[in-house]
């Protein structure tokens, strides 16, 4: 397999495990709190990228720093809180569709900051429009769509921040480093400004929660899984596919969790979920499509 075929298969396989993450969080809502679950799974995901590539990085610059910082902090920390304060002013499916909407932020910021890297075709936006009717239709299904100024807000904001993360990743992987070094620093700067909203939260840590095997079984698979291993399959893609592409996969995620409830929960796939899946999927198909040149 090539370069580029790599590329797609980090940034599948990354879709595909945040696209079942809902169960394990869903899982330990029942005890934890969004801001614990959160702090468990970076600082667990943190460790194992410790122990799998101990290597420091050494000779950053000041700016290397604030990139890899400001990374941390909209990747790990603003994100995750944005989208879970969201979901509790608004309905889960304005959230999915909204956040689904990242990719074209990501496109617009990398025309404008980074114009060298990555030029919009037709197809990316006719691609957009298909996948997001296809959320839509998946996320909406049998159910009316209820707007909350703040709540939507929240998610759009989330939205955008993802797309800064995406382009700020883009920017790291030319740094020169390791792809876990990098990944490694920007959870420790991400977990540093999870700190203070810990307090505004009321965070417990209440280690003995974990002496329950399926609590242990679902924060071990958000921590080791859906951060560690994902966040460095992430930046891997985004590297070599770059931000633009790489974001595109977010279509899947709806698609991805379509499947899992279906698998897992045993909920059957409606008329309209089994359009919008087509639809998300076409939509992911055009806006990677390039024709080629004519010889």
């Amino acid at each position: 397999m090539n370069k580029k075929g790599m590329g797609h298969l980090a940034a599948l396989v990354t879709i595909v495990i945040w696209g079942t993450t809902f169960i394990s969080t869903k899982v330990l809502l029942t005890d934890f709190k969004p801001i614990e679950i959160l702090f468990f799974r970076f600082v667990m995901g943190f460790i194992a990228l410790m122990i799998v590539y101990p290597h420091r990085m050494k000779g950053t610059t000041k700016q290397q720093e604030a990139t890899l910082a400001v990374a941390g902090l909209c990747g790990v920390c603003l994100y995750y809180l944005l989208e879970n304060i969201a979901l509790t002013y608004t309905m889960a499916s304005n959230v999915g569709v909204i956040i689904s909407i990242a990719p074209f932020f990501t496109a617009i910021f990398i025309h404008l900051f980074m114009k060298e890297e990555e030029k919009l075709s037709a197809n990316f936006f006719v691609g957009f429009v298909v996948a997001m009717i296809g959320i839509c239709l998946i996320s909406f299904n049998g159910a009316k769509m209820s707007l909350n100024p703040i709540g939507d807000l929240l998610a759009v904001m989330a939205a955008i921040v993802w797309a800064c993360y995406s382009v700020l990743t883009r920017k790291i992987s030319t740094f020169g480093y390791h792809t876990i070094q990098t990944t490694r620093r920007i959870f420790a700067y991400g977990i540093l400004f999870m700190i203070p909203p810990l307090f505004l939260f009321d965070f417990h840590f209440g280690m003995k929660r974990f002496a329950n095997p399926v609590y242990l079984a679902n924060i071990l698979f958000l921590g080791l899984g859906a951060s560690a291993l994902c966040f460095v399959t992430w930046n891997m893609a985004v590297k070599v596919l770059g931000a633009v592409k790489t974001s595109i996969y977010i279509y899947l995620v709806p698609v991805i969790t379509v499947v899992t409830s279906t698998l897992v929960l045993k909920e059957k796939i409606t008329f309209m979920s089994g359009v919008g899946t087509v639809l998300a999927l076409l939509g992911l198909f055009l806006s990677e499509y390039k024709r080629k040149p004519k010889i």
